[in-house]
C-alpha cells in the first residue's frame, strides 16, 4: 500500500482498495468470504420456508369438475375457508347459496365472489345456527324457492368461546358447531336425496381426537365448562353425526363426509385472543408461518365436494385431501346413533331417516 502527495496533502489509499500495485490483503479476503457465507445462509433459509410453508399447506384439490347447473348451500361463508370454498365453486360455475348471520358481511364477499369469478349466480340468505326457529325458516324458504341441492357444505363454527346459552337453552359450541348443522341436513335431505347424486360435506377438525361426549350433561350444566372440552365435544359430534348419516343414507345416492381443514389463519380463534389478548402480538409471526391461509385451508372441503368416485368413502374422514383414519372415539358407531337420536329429540326433530 503506497501513499501518495496531492496539493500538500498525504493521500493513503483505502484499506483493502484496489489501488494500483495492491493487493487484497486477509482482512478483505475475510470480508468476502462472510459476505459469501451469509448469501449462501440467506438462500438456503429461503428455500427452506418456501419448502416448509409448501409441506404446511398440505393437499390440494386438482379437481377440473364444473358445476353449471348445480345449487351448492354453504354456511358461514362470508369469512375464511368458507368465503374461499364459496368463490372456487362460483368460478366453476355453480349457483352458490351463502348461508350467513352476518348478512352485511356477506352480501360484501358475494359482490366480491360475483366480480372476480364473473357468475352473477351467487345469492345470500339470512342464517343464525344459534336458533332452531332460524334454521326452520331459513330451510322452508330454501326449500319452497330452489329447485335442487346438489352440495351442502357445513362450514360455518365457532371456536372455544366463553360459555354461553343459545335461546333455545343450548351451549352455544355445541349449537352452533353441531345442532344447527344437524337440523338444518335433516331438514333438507328430501332435497337432496331428489337431486341424487348428491353430497353433505361437514367441516370437522382434528380436535375431534381426546374429545367425549357426554349424553348425560352436553350442555356442561353439572361439570365445569372448559372452552377447549366444548369444542372437542362439538368437533367430535360432526365426525359421529357424517358417520352415522352415512349409513342411514344408504342407498340414497346421498353421500356424507367430514374433513379436518388444517389449522388456518383466520379469525376463528377470536375468542381466544379476547382471553388470552398477550398472546396475538406474540403469536402473529409464527402463525404466519405455520397455519394455512384460508384458501389452503379450504382445499379439502373442495376435494370432499367435488372428487369423482368418493362415493364408496361416505362416512369416512378425510385431511390434506386424502382419507385418514379419524380417531377411535370417532368410530364409535353405538355413540353416533345415541348421539343422533339425543340430537333429534333437543331440536324438536320428530321424523329421520
Amino acid at each position: 500500500m503506497k501513499s501518495s502527495a496531492l496539493g500538500g496533502f498525504l493521500v493513503q489509499p483505502w484499506p483493502g482498495s484496489d489501488a494500483p500495485g495492491s493487493d487484497p490483503g486477509p482482512g478483505e479476503e475475510g470480508r468476502v468470504g462472510l459476505l459469501l457465507k451469509c448469501g449462501a445462509l440467506l438462500g438456503v433459509t429461503l428455500i427452506c420456508v418456501v419448502v416448509f410453508r409448501r409441506w404446511i399447506a398440505g393437499g390440494v384439490c386438482r379437481c377440473s369438475v364444473h358445476l353449471a347447473g348445480k345449487t351448492v348451500l354453504i354456511t358461514g361463508a362470508n369469512a375464511g375457508i368458507g368465503r374461499e370454498t364459496s368463490r372456487d365453486l362460483a368460478r366453476r360455475g355453480a349457483r352458490v347459496v351463502m348461508a350467513c348471520r352476518d348478512l352485511t358481511r356477506a352480501e360484501q364477499a358475494a359482490e366480491e365472489i360475483r366480480l372476480a369469478t364473473g357468475n352473477g349466480n351467487v345469492t345470500v340468505r339470512h342464517l343464525d345456527l344459534a336458533s332452531v326457529y332460524s334454521v326452520k325458516q331459513f330451510a322452508k324458504d330454501f326449500i319452497d324457492s330452489e329447485d335442487r341441492l346438489d352440495i351442502l357444505i357445513n362450514n360455518a363454527g365457532v371456536m372455544m368461546c366463553p360459555k354461553g346459552l343459545t335461546e333455545d337453552g343450548f351451549e352455544t359450541q355445541l349449537a352452533v358447531n353441531h345442532l344447527g348443522h344437524f337440523l338444518l341436513t335433516n331438514l333438507l335431505l328430501p332435497m337432496l336425496i331428489s337431486s341424487a347424486p348428491s353430497r353433505v360435506v361437514t367441516v370437522s377438525s382434528i380436535a375431534h381426537k381426546g374429545g367425549r361426549i357426554d349424553l348425560d350433561d352436553l350442555f356442561f350444566s353439572t361439570r365445569p365448562y372448559s372452552p377447549l372440552e366444548s369444542y372437542k365435544q362439538s368437533k367430535l359430534a360432526n365426525v359421529l353425526f357424517s358417520r352415522e348419516l352415512a349409513q342411514r343414507l344408504k342407498g340414497t345416492g346421498v353421500s356424507s363426509f367430514c374433513l379436518h381443514p388444517g389449522v388456518i389463519y383466520t379469525d376463528l380463534g377470536r375468542h381466544v385472543y379476547t382471553s388470552f389478548p398477550f398472546l396475538r402480538p406474540l403469536l402473529s409471526l409464527p402463525n404466519l408461518m405455520f397455519m394455512k391461509t384460508p384458501r389452503q385451508g379450504s382445499q379439502t372441503t373442495l376435494y370432499c365436494a367435488l372428487t369423482p368416485g368418493l362415493e364408496g368413502l361416505s362416512g369416512r374422514y378425510f385431511s390434506d385431501c386424502a382419507e385418514k383414519e379419524a380417531a377411535p372415539e370417532g368410530r364409535d358407531d353405538v355413540v353416533a346413533r345415541r348421539l343422533w337420536e339425543e340430537s333429534a329429540r333437543l331440536v324438536g326433530l320428530n321424523e329421520t331417516i
